[in-house]
């Protein structure tokens, strides 16, 4: 599998972690030292992998439950030999999320390092 598709795998894998409130599948996503950073409506929310993994799963009933429609695209992937840039967009608990991902390519594997998030509406 290419690089690209690996790095394509993994946001899908995070994808559908949000989507099922699944923090199994976020924990496999991200790298165990990630940060998750950005602001939502009510303020600055920084957040280690455990604390996102944690909100994630307590979503409930789950999105894809409520059967709210999923919308995920990617806007720009760049690689930069064992890193990744990477910018999403996202629809999730009734917002328009904006998601920039820092990758890193560790024992031949690529996870999400960083996620900084903006909210587009």
């Amino acid at each position: 599998m290419s690089d690209i598709d690996q790095i394509k795998s993994c946001i899908d894998l995070y994808y559908e972690g949000c989507c099922e409130s699944d923090s199994s599948k976020i924990k496999k996503a991200f790298d165990e030292n990630a940060m998750i950073s950005g602001y939502l409506p009510d303020g600055l929310h920084e957040m280690n992998l455990d604390e996102f993994a944690g909100f994630v799963d307590a979503q409930q009933p789950s999105p894809k439950e409520k059967g709210d429609k999923p919308f995920l695209e990617i806007l720009s992937c760049e690689i930069l030999g064992e890193t990744a840039l990477v910018k999403i967009k996202e629809a999730y608990l009734g917002m328009i999320f904006i998601d920039s991902f820092s990758f890193l390519r560790k024992d031949d594997t690529w996870r999400i390092y960083t996620k900084l998030f903006h909210v587009e509406s």
